[in-house]
């Protein structure tokens, strides 16, 4: 059930908060901007620490590994908002990202011959944003967004001959994001931005081995926007 909660997210999300956001706004008092992006993402080390299965003696183990994100493979890294703009320039909204690591093979504890969280490690936050419109002159407006929400990776790990393949709730993610928008007509823009990610995630591999590791992320991201 999770596995196909969260292969529906994409548009699951999009159009959802574009129902919410249309129910409460009005063209005098506010605007909805849906914004698309990919862009090149990386992951610097973090540790990896846990237990193995009852299989592999349930033993600890405990590695620092270097996150390789290889952002342009199968599945690319992309990501997804919505943004309720007030009149004050305050936003309110949703964003999803498909953020992708992989454990290098030298890395791994010992028995791991796979460690990914590579369809993907995926973050949902509520954002609040802040813009500045006219600030640079022209059509070019900075903006700032932060948020908090959950992180759903696809837990990829085989261990011995245990295999972990799933979608697990695995703890809390915070993104922060700032950003310039170009706008191109009264509807539509593109922007650039640097995009900065952390999550928890504690996962359950199958066996009866745990597995935690705090990953973060960080990433250059260019995008269309939509506004109406």
């Amino acid at each position: 059930m999770l596995n196909k909660l969260v292969k529906r997210a994409s548009a699951a999300l999009s159009l959802g908060v574009v129902a919410a956001f249309a129910a409460f706004a009005t063209p005098a008092s506010a605007e909805i901007e849906l914004s698309f992006y990919s862009g090149y993402q990386t992951a610097p080390h973090s540790r990896v620490t846990g237990t193995r299965g009852a299989s592999s003696g349930g033993t600890a183990f405990n590695n620092l590994i270097g996150w390789q994100g290889k952002s342009f493979e199968m599945p690319p890294y992309y990501g997804f908002r919505a943004t309720w703009w007030q009149p004050n320039n305050l936003g309110f909204g949703l964003e999803f990202s498909h953020n992708k690591v992989y454990a290098p093979a030298a890395e791994m504890p010992a028995g791991f011959t796979r460690l990914e969280f590579t369809d993907g490690l995926n973050l949902l936050t509520a954002n609040v944003a802040k813009r500045w419109p006219g600030k640079l002159g022209g059509a070019v407006t900075p903006y700032v967004i932060g948020g908090l929400g959950v992180a759903i990776p696809h837990v990829d790990v085989t261990e011995g001959t245990n295999r972990t393949y799933g979608y697990q709730f695995t703890g809390a993610a915070a993104r922060l994001t700032a950003g310039l928008q170009y706008r191109l007509t009264d509807r539509w823009s593109v922007f650039g931005e640097y995009q900065f990610t952390w999550s928890q995630n504690k996962a359950d591999l199958t066996g009866g081995g745990k597995l935690n590791t705090r990953i973060f992320t960080n990433a250059l991201n260019v995008g269309v926007g939509f506004t109406f």
